[in-house]
């Protein structure tokens, strides 16, 4: 057991629910609690304790505890949220000051004041995408969640709109806090070259890259079909490129696999599943483009990443998405197959064009960083736990 000292009386403790982040693969909220937890224990220290709530003991690329940096493995596992975490919340002296659950399901009862952080409301735009248990459970909990915490953190004033929009909450218990961009210095992407990667994957040398969760919200069928509008301009007929689509299976995935079929074109995109970071980077960095044509995003991390890579980016004008981009991305309708076939062949044709967009990427990209968003977020947990 951790030897735990006399803490200064005025120590803040901060509790926090890390389980998204206690998985091997980590996208998405994954992410996003991971590099949470990475920012808040370089910021652990005398006046700031924080015990890290889990239903599994953390896995080898957590950080380390300290006597300020505490995991605390609670059951039981199932109705953990409803059950295990409020009893031990109850029943623990030393309780946290203020408890931040990173995603959409706060404690149902709980002693502690809590703070939420709610990605986007996708169930509620695109029902029809979602199982009837999970949307109810959704809808409930989310529900639940929104009406309890003291605090609610989004990722998006587009997000933060909806929130209100559909709860109905005050426009003072919203706060936008935007997402930091992954570090890529630490991935080591010259062990791979290029002809490695085409060799491995059959990859052409020349190609437009996707990079997300094979679901419908993703847009990747209408993607596939402006991709074969494209090949059927006389400028690309014979041409070598290709469509490389990078993410692992989502739901309701089957027309997505069927559609480069469908469109006659199976031979000119592959789909790549699950793929490492350090490959992901030697594809951003020689993608022609990255074509980001979603229905929605909460923020749309992605775009962000494409642009620290260097990589001209094409994304849609709905929800976060210009948020996430600025002036730095061409936007298409998203729903409008001509439209993103139309300006996926002006990215291609003009090279002065891709370069230009480049470097407004790597200006964008500077807006966007894990510290600042670990700091901006510990600062509204400290508000609300000294109210």
């Amino acid at each position: 057991m951790l030897f735990i000292p006399d803490l200064h009386f005025n120590t803040m403790i901060l509790g926090i629910d890390a389980n998204e982040a206690n998985v091997q693969r980590k996208v998405g909220i994954s992410e996003y609690v991971y590099q949470l937890l990475l920012q808040f224990h370089s910021l652990a220290s005398e006046d700031k304790k924080f015990i890290i709530y889990l239903k599994d003991k953390p896995r080898d690329d957590f950080p380390k505890a300290t006597p300020f940096w505490q995991y605390r493995v609670v059951g039981p596992k199932k109705m953990w949220t409803q059950i295990g975490l409020p009893l031990n919340l109850f029943l623990k002296k030393d309780k946290p000051d203020i408890f931040f659950s990173p995603g959409h399901y706060a404690p149902r009862f709980s002693p502690v004041p809590t703070v939420i952080s709610i990605m986007d409301l996708a169930f509620f735009h695109f029902p029809d995408y979602f199982t009837k248990k999970d949307l109810a459970q959704l809808k409930s909990w989310t529900g639940y969640s929104v009406k309890k915490a003291r605090a609610i953190i989004t990722i998006s004033t587009s997000s933060k709109d909806d929130i209100i929009k559909l709860y109905g909450t005050s426009i003072d218990r919203v706060h936008v806090v935007y997402l930091g961009i992954k570090n890529t210095v630490t991935l080591k992407p010259h062990i791979y070259s290029m002809q490695e990667l085409q060799t491995k994957y059959g990859i052409s040398k020349d190609f437009v890259l996707f990079v997300g969760t094979l679901q419908p919200r993703k847009n990747i069928s209408r993607l596939i079909e402006a991709f074969s509008l494209l090949l059927k301009d006389k400028s690309y007929q014979g041409s070598p490129i290709q469509l490389v689509i990078v993410g692992k299976k989502g739901w309701q995935y089957e027309e997505i696999l069927e559609s480069p079929k469908k469109f006659g074109i199976e031979d000119k995109v592959k789909f790549l599943d699950f793929v490492p970071d350090d490959e992901l980077v030697m594809l951003y960095k020689n993608a022609l483009c990255f074509l980001f044509p979603s229905l929605y995003e909460g923020f749309g991390l992605p775009i962000l990443e494409a642009m620290k890579l260097g990589c001209p980016v094409i994304t849609s004008n709905v929800s976060s998405m210009p948020e996430a981009g600025g002036d730095a991305a061409i936007y298409v309708d998203p729903e409008n197959v001509e439209d993103i076939a139309k300006k996926l062949e002006k990215v291609l044709s003009d090279s002065k064009l891709r370069s230009e967009m480049v470097e407004k990427g790597k200006k964008q990209v500077q807006k966007f960083n894990w510290d600042k968003t670990a700091k901006e977020t510990l600062a509204i947990l400290e508000q609300v736990a000294m109210k």
